[in-house]
């Protein structure tokens, strides 16, 4: 079946599909329920010639409590289609503590902070760039990759706590601690946010760095195998830039291990993007770049280029078709699909 053919087989399975008008929310008092999340599906055409399903989801269920008016108690549970690529059966499981205008405790199993708090390549395709981009599923690349630009330590098995202050004059800063896992001894990640979005034009800044103790196969990148090594230390920074409906971000990171055995798994990733949104229509422009192994000397790192273009158009507030094409891996590739929020 042509690339096309396939596009509108999606379109009139996602839109037969019963999505619900309005987020899945239940307030009795002071407890509140909550379901949130996506379905993506579609194809994608590596060089062209044959073309392959894809397929994309999250759901995340929120329960709150708001014990009083500073005070609010919650857990959180998620699961998506990364976190089933991994053999998990949870992207985040945690509960938390919010205490108003000073800041949030979270214990359980999530992100560490300095991803939270990280800042994103602008993108409004369904290949999930900034996080765990799903193309080389299908496009597999000839090298290790390191395909995310946002700092990440593990979020499914490290048990981890995350302090974060509330906004305060647009700053929000944070600290994680994780370890009870076989894949290292400790880990601690620092992450800070700064936010003006006020005036004509609007920018965000982060930065990241987080410090892992004696990881043991330690695997959570997409493309590169697990590291082993004494220690491994990490630097992220983004930036973003809205004008009006432009928005344009530079992303970058960094990962150096200390002694590692075996196969390489560090270098760094930088990355820009660009997009811009009218009425319905939206469009974007992406380029990644990351080198693995420039660390080391007695190795070839293995470079790897990236870029998509991609457009959306949106049906309605919550069902929306998209369109990429670029290169990644060496391979050209075209992809299309629909996705249904709620």
């Amino acid at each position: 079946m042509h690339l096309w053919s396939k596009v509108a087989l999606v379109a009139i399975i996602s839109s037969g599909a019963p999505y619900a008008a309005n987020a899945l929310q239940y307030d009795a008092g002071k407890l509140s329920l909550k379901l949130t999340g996506y379905a993506t599906g579609g194809v994608i055409e590596p060089d062209f010639e044959s073309t392959l399903f894809i397929g994309d989801w999250r759901a995340r269920a929120q329960a709150s409590y708001n014990a009083s008016d500073n005070y609010k108690f919650g857990a959180v549970y998620a699961l998506d289609e990364a976190a089933l690529d991994k053999g998990n059966f949870s992207r985040e499981i945690f509960g938390f503590m919010e205490i108003k205008n000073i800041g949030r405790i979270e214990v359980g199993f999530t992100d560490s902070i300095a991803r939270k708090l990280g800042i994103g390549l602008p993108d409004v395709g369904g290949l999930r760039i900034n996080d765990r981009p799903i193309f080389n599923e299908k496009i597999v690349p000839d090298g290790p990759v390191i395909a995310d630009t946002t700092l990440t330590s593990g979020r499914s098995k490290s048990l981890r706590m995350n302090v974060a202050s509330a906004p305060t004059n647009g700053a929000q800063y944070g600290i994680s601690v994780a370890g009870l896992t076989d894949n290292y001894d400790w880990a601690v990640d620092a992450g800070l946010k700064i936010r003006r979005p006020s005036g004509k034009i609007k920018t965000a800044y982060s930065f990241g760095a987080s410090f892992m103790d004696n990881p043991k196969n330690f695997d959570n990148e997409v493309y590169t195998p697990g590291v082993t090594a004494d220690w491994r230390a990490q630097m992220s920074a983004g930036m973003n830039v809205q004008y009006n409906s432009w928005i344009w971000g530079i992303t970058g990171r960094i990962i150096y291990d200390e002694n590692p055995i075996g196969p390489i798994s560090d270098g760094f990733v930088v990355g820009t993007g660009v997009s811009y949104d009218l009425f319905r229509y939206s469009v974007s422009l992406t380029y990644m770049f990351s080198d693995t192994g420039v660390w080391q000397s007695d190795v070839k790192d293995f470079h790897d280029n990236m870029i998509i273009a991609s457009f959306r158009y949106k049906y309605t507030e919550f069902i929306d078709g998209w369109i990429s094409g670029g290169i990644t891996s060496d391979t050209p590739f075209i992809s299309a699909g629909l996705r249904a929020t709620f």
